[in-house]
């Protein structure tokens, strides 16, 4: 019964029984970075959120780590506030008081092995108090430069190897993008990673992953029989994905500078979606399996030939938006003003299997765009129009089907209808499927979702080192051309939806971007 429970599983019931919430077996979830942004706005009350809903065990741990000079009831403050501002669940004074129970604090510096040696007194008191079994979780929410030191400490101290409790027990490293600037230093960051962990124990969070209408790509795809056989070249004219922002760098422009739009957002959540969209149905949802076909997809994906004509990076100028005077990128705080960062890139990528050859890819993202959001848009080939006039179907586009993944989550289906009336005239109508008036259970936040897979020892979600390398393969040379070429950059007027560049990388191939 105890492996039963310790997979999440309840061994009176069916485990086939799809109705059934799996639940984390007994753990302990150790924070690095708890007072940062992400921690406090996402982890924290995601953390709570679990626990509400019942997903966490009742023994579950909460252990930060920083700098801070606070004790247990210190931290256990900070978590409340986190929890009453930001939980998507409602506060409950009965789940608190359970979660309070298991929350630690050890201060000190990532370079400190004694502050190392009091983490693991404290977890290895909590394996006792609340039963937590030796199972760590250790989160990293730092920035990518401190997690060698930290998994070299985690080695040293016998954080990770120790198996006082048990040979069944486990402990996993949690780290967030960005994996690398480049494919170098990506192969360097897991080598050191994996000095510590081995590499079915580093869960790589990208966040896009968790989210709802991500999952439902593969139900859509490959529990319909609707859609999966147009899904090709015969019937596919082209795929725009869509990430964008209507704000601008604000306080990270330190942080952005050298960075820029393609590595913070076309290297990981983009080229996730890419290979979720054009991928093979996988013999199973099992990880081992979906990020096979991940790979196979990624490794198929080719560069045109001339980059100059094939991607196109702007920044946000100064100006009016929405109302507001806005700042350009190059005079925000802390701004490098001749800097060559782009806050948009757009790429054509295209993939080079039975499937998918000669369907262009059209990736873009940006910031200071027309509006927030992220979407997948399959667009199909026009059909044949030998029954209506040219002046019937004027106002009629290409049929489409669109995945939002954010902010109005769902799918939107446009095709030509006739226009009620005498006369026969088509024109696009749209099909709108929405999460939030579709089903009465509102979706969890991506991190309940992916924090809960980390703690169950379940990876579909989380590339694996080799996706990584993959898409820096893909990028690395788009980085160079761009290095090469230098600056000043084309500027786009805040609001818009990028420079003109971007529109005539589109219309080189007689076609034009969406407009969401």
């Amino acid at each position: 019964m105890t492996v039963e429970i310790q997979r999440g599983r309840n061994p009176l019931r069916d485990p086939d029984d799809r109705r059934l919430n799996r639940i984390a077996g007994p753990s302990a979830l150790v924070i690095f970075g708890v007072t940062g942004d992400l921690s406090r706005k996402k982890l924290m009350p995601a953390v709570y959120d679990l626990a509400n809903r019942g997903l966490l065990p009742p023994g579950f741990a909460l252990v930060g780590f920083a700098r801070r000079d606070w004790d247990d009831e210190d931290f256990a403050r900070v978590v409340y506030d986190a929890v009453k501002q930001h939980a998507r669940t409602p506060f409950r004074e009965e789940t608190w008081k359970q979660l309070l129970q298991g929350i630690r604090f050890v201060s000190g510096e990532f370079g400190d092995a004694e502050a190392f040696q009091r983490l693991r007194d404290t977890v290895h008191a909590l394996d006792v108090e609340r039963g937590t079994m030796g199972n760590h979780a250790y989160y990293l929410s730092i920035p990518p430069k401190d997690f060698p030191l930290v998994a070299k400490q985690l080695k040293a101290s016998g954080l990770v190897d120790d198996t006082a409790a048990g040979d069944s027990s486990w402990r996993r490293v949690v780290i967030e993008k960005p994996f690398g600037s480049d494919l170098q230093t990506a192969r360097a960051l897991n080598e050191a990673l994996e000095v510590a962990f081995p590499a079915d124990s580093i869960f790589r969070i990208d966040h896009y992953l968790g989210k709802e209408t991500v999952q439902n790509i593969m139900a859509l795809r490959f529990a319909n029989e609707l859609f999966e056989p147009l899904w090709n070249r015969n019937y596919v004219d082209h795929v725009q994905i869509t990430m964008a922002e209507d704000i601008g760098v604000g306080g990270r422009a330190g942080y952005y500078d050298g960075i820029g739009a393609a590595r913070d957002v076309i290297q990981n959540h983009l080229l996730q979606l890419l290979a979720l969209t054009a991928m093979e149905e996988p013999i199973s949802l099992d990880a081992t399996h979906l990020r096979a076909e991940k790979e196979k997809v990624l490794a198929a994906v080719q560069l045109p030939a001339d980059l100059s004509t094939a991607t196109a990076r702007g920044q946000y100028a100064g100006g009016w938006q929405g109302g507001e005077k806005v700042t350009g990128f190059l005079d925000e705080e802390g701004m490098d003003p001749a800097s060559t960062t782009e806050t948009y890139a757009a790429v054509k990528l295209e993939i080079a299997t039975r499937r998918w050859a000669g369907v262009p890819f059209y990736l873009r993202t940006g910031k200071r765009l027309g509006r927030r959001v992220t979407e997948i848009a399959v667009v199909f080939k026009r059909a044949p129009q030998h029954l209506f006039l040219r002046n019937q179907t004027t106002e009629q586009g290409q049929n489409a089907l669109v995945i939002r993944v954010q902010p109005d989550e769902g799918v939107t289906i446009r095709f030509g209808s006739k226009v009620p009336g005498a006369a026969t005239e088509v024109r696009d109508v749209t099909m709108d499927f929405g999460y939030g008036h579709a089903f009465t259970e509102s979706s969890p936040e991506a991190y309940e979702r992916l924090i809960l897979d980390v703690l169950l020892g379940d990876p579909p979600l989380f590339p694996r080192h080799e996706e990584v390398e993959l898409s820096w393969r893909i990028l690395d040379p788009i980085e160079q051309f761009w290095a090469e070429q230098g600056g000043p950059l084309e500027q786009y007027s805040p609001g818009s939806w990028g420079p003109p560049s971007a529109d005539e990388l589109l219309a080189r191939d007689g076609r034009v971007w969406r407009r969401p």
